[in-house]
């Protein structure tokens, strides 16, 4: 195993662990050249957690990613014909996604591109910034074997964000949001070349022709970020905002909002499977200033669904009853005030506690995040299945339920501490051949151990 091989592994949690070796499998039986891609490679040489598998395939990646749906353990997500690239959903949400190596050929500035199969460093060569446009083989001769022909590993050493072609923001102009949050996440500089390109960009005014599309996206995709408030301020002072909204600027937008979101969100520890709706929660923040027309003005031009508009309008009016809840006076135990306030989506929990002004309704919702739900976490399929009951019987649910809330409400051992036995002082000895009339020495203290 490479170096690399065994970066990439140590850093992978058990859940992507499963689905890395789920698809390298799969494209192992098919005959099928595959490679890790972009994210994952990125956060691993810059010393970030891996937050998404990418994987790049020269062959068909639409077909393999249904292959491997059809095998079990994962479902079939969205599919982009034009591009051959799918989603794959493996349990505890780990979202992988395949992609077919391809060349992009953009006639004029923010056009559609020309899409044409190609090898892995052609689809390289054609990325974004060249901290995305590194690859590692998956295939069994070369395994582990790193594609980099861009450089995009000495631009991580160097935190610096490097464009990886000539045109890459005039062909794409959305790739300026990601510039931003690339900047924002990991705290890297933009190179002079970026610079330079990203200002004449805005000269020619390029960013009007993003199309709907591209804004909803790049919107779900700093709704997603853990520091998307400073992303939302950077955005603002590049008078990027209105792209979205053309009120989303100045003083409608909620900055002071955003910023205790996302202090609300660093209750959640990192450890945790805490499965958050991020885009109504965001969007609640944001437009919190904004008027009915204006919100509506940004469903119609990034394009957002039903679903995701729905549960936008819902969310304010859905916490009501959990924050009545949680202010109940029967909660008294830990075991009741994890009954109560799992009832709530995890969107719910944290909107509630940026919105509640009641202090119990904060302790008890901070006390859940950070002690109740660890406390779950910690609880062992191995300890449950010591009662004797059956894993997958309706009876295994109750008896798991059951332990944990024993294991809140038990009262913590009284660890005593016993105080150290001070050793004894010895008279130190009088030298027999001290001098008459000489002082003697006062006896010494022994230090304590």
């Amino acid at each position: 195993m490479s170096d690399y091989m065994f970066m990439v592994e140590s850093h992978l949690n058990a859940p992507q662990m499963v689905a890395f070796h789920v698809v390298q499998t799969a494209a192992n039986e098919a005959n099928i050249a595959l490679y890790l891609t972009g994210a994952a490679l990125r956060d691993m040489l810059g010393g970030f957690p891996i937050r998404d598998l990418d994987f790049t395939v020269e062959g068909n990646a639409i077909a393999l990613a249904k292959t491997i749906a059809k095998k079990g353990g994962a479902t079939l997500g969205d599919t982009d014909a034009r591009r051959n690239l799918a989603d794959l959903h493996f349990p505890h949400h780990v979202t992988v996604r395949i992609g077919m190596a391809r060349k992009e050929v953009y006639t004029k500035p923010a056009s559609k591109p020309q899409i044409s199969p190609a090898t892995i460093h052609e689809d390289l060569l054609c990325r974004d910034f060249t901290i995305n446009a590194i690859a590692m083989s998956l295939n069994r001769q070369s395994r582990g074997l790193l594609v980099d022909p861009a450089n995009g590993i000495g631009d991580v050493q160097n935190k610096e964000l490097r464009i990886a072609g000539k045109y890459t923001l005039y062909d794409d102009p959305s790739r300026m949001f990601r510039l931003f949050r690339y900047r924002i996440r990991m705290g890297f500089a933009l190179s002079e070349k970026t610079q330079n390109q990203y200002q004449n960009v805005r000269e020619l005014k390029l960013e009007q022709k993003i199309p709907a599309e591209a804004l909803g996206r790049e919107l779900r995709n700093v709704a997603n970020e853990a520091n998307s408030a400073d992303i939302v301020k950077l955005l603002d002072d590049e008078a990027l905002l209105p792209l979205f909204c053309p009120a989303l600027k100045g003083d409608k937008v909620n900055h002071s909002g955003l910023h205790k979101l996302q202090k609300a969100r660093m209750n959640v520890p990192l450890e945790l499977e805490f499965p958050v709706d991020n885009l109504s929660l965001f969007l609640s923040v944001l437009t919190e200033k904004l008027g009915k027309s204006d919100r509506a003005a940004l469903t119609k031009t990034c394009q957002l669904t039903t679903a995701e508009v729905s549960a936008w309008k819902k969310l304010e009016e859905s916490v009501k009853k959990l924050e009545k809840d949680l202010k109940s006076p029967t909660l008294t135990r830990p075991s009741k005030v994890f009954a109560a306030a799992s009832k709530g989506s995890g969107a719910q929990i944290l909107y509630l506690l940026y919105k509640s002004d009641a202090r119990l309704v904060q302790d008890r919702l901070k006390n859940h995040l950070q002690k109740y739900l660890m406390v779950e976490h910690e609880l062992t399929e191995e300890e449950v299945l010591e009662t004797g009951v059956k894993p997958g019987t309706p009876k295994y649910a109750k008896v798991r339920l059951d332990l944990l809330y024993k294991k809140l409400d038990a009262r913590p051992k009284k660890v005593v501490v016993e105080e150290p036995v001070p050793a004894p002082v010895l008279a130190a000895p009088i030298v027999a051949s001290a001098r008459r009339g000489a002082p003697i020495p006062p006896n010494p203290v022994s230090p304590r151990r």
